[in-house]
């Protein structure tokens, strides 16, 4: 088939890289989303989809909005067969979604109809879910609704960060879209529509949800803190000063720390929680670069007893 791929960000690369390896498909042109600032300098940078489809010599559509004129009449001249998107980051208008004749299939990294949204990994470790996974499926006008083609499933392991699992996903599920395109093509494979019940919405996670809430229990603020890594990035204040955290470790001996309270000792800082006390892992303070927390706590010499979370 004749593919058009969208997408953005680094965890879209290993699909993109997946169709341009398959003897069945031609990817003729990609869509993605507009360059970016970024860093320091605030450089304009293309996105890690437009960068990678550059290296192999693919057309690259970059529309400000999908309903742009000029990028739906070039999309009708490409003709593609189909459109597998990955994590593309714009809403598709009908009018798009009509071009392709086998329509567009998205690779959603969740087991459908289970976190629905933009935020599915995320979700998925800051409630604690032990399995996950990832679905293709047929993009209609609703959130994430569309019948389903495939599915692979992935284990979520004690210590996985939203990163950690995103990046498995992101292999394993290129190689559930590649079957998928196969599966299309060929004519074997069928959506079938998502069930009804077990509908969850996965919301973006924006700075604000990334405060850690001390008077939590230990479990919650750790997941939230892993489901949060490495973005937004989980954080707290400290003497009004935001200080950025990376996971951290159950201390469940320590139970004389109360909500945010930090007990500083010669290589291990600890956090008290609504139940048992955390310890810290690497730590970011405002302008320093990230840190173990007990060389952040020599260096601002922090001691026992300050709050952590105190406006």
């Amino acid at each position: 088939m004749r593919l058009v791929f969208a997408g953005t960000p680094e965890v879209a690369v290993p699909a993109l890289d997946a169709l341009l390896a398959s003897p069945r498909h031609e990817v003729v042109a990609v869509v993605t989303r507009p360059d970016a600032t970024a860093g320091r300098g605030r450089r304009l940078v293309a996105s890690p989809v437009a960068q990678r489809a550059e290296e192999a010599g693919i057309e690259v559509l970059k529309p400000q909005r999908p309903r742009d004129e000029d990028f739906l009449t070039r999309l009708r001249e490409i003709a593609p067969d189909c459109c597998p998107v990955v994590a593309y980051g714009a809403l598709l208008p009908k009018v798009a979604l009509d071009v392709p004749a086998r329509g567009w299939v998205n690779l959603h990294f969740s087991l459908l109809p289970a976190w629905r949204g933009a935020a599915p990994v995320q979700h998925a470790v800051m409630a604690g879910d032990e399995v996950t996974g990832a679905s293709t499926f047929l993009i209609e006008q609703g959130l994430d609704s569309g019948p389903v083609y495939g599915v692979i499933t992935e284990d979520i392991r004690p210590a996985d960060t939203s990163g950690d699992l995103l990046t498995r996903l992101s292999h394993s599920g290129a190689r559930l879209l590649a079957a998928t395109m196969d599966g299309i093509e060929s004519g074997e494979l069928v959506a079938r529509p998502q069930p009804s019940d077990g509908v969850t919405v996965a919301p973006k996670i924006t700075v604000e949800d990334a405060e850690v809430d001390w008077t939590a229990p230990a479990l919650r603020v750790d997941r939230l803190i892993r489901g949060c890594t490495p973005a937004p990035g989980a954080w707290t204040l400290i003497e009004g000063e935001r200080l950025k955290l990376g996971p951290v470790r159950p201390a469940p001996d320590r139970t004389d720390l109360a909500p945010g309270e930090i007990a500083v000792a010669k290589n291990a800082v600890h956090v008290g929680t609504g139940s048992h006390a955390v310890e810290l892992g690497e730590v970011q303070a405002v302008g320093k670069k990230r840190m173990a927390a007990a060389d952040w706590a020599r260096g601002t010499r922090a001691a026992s007893g300050t709050r952590l979370g105190a406006a």
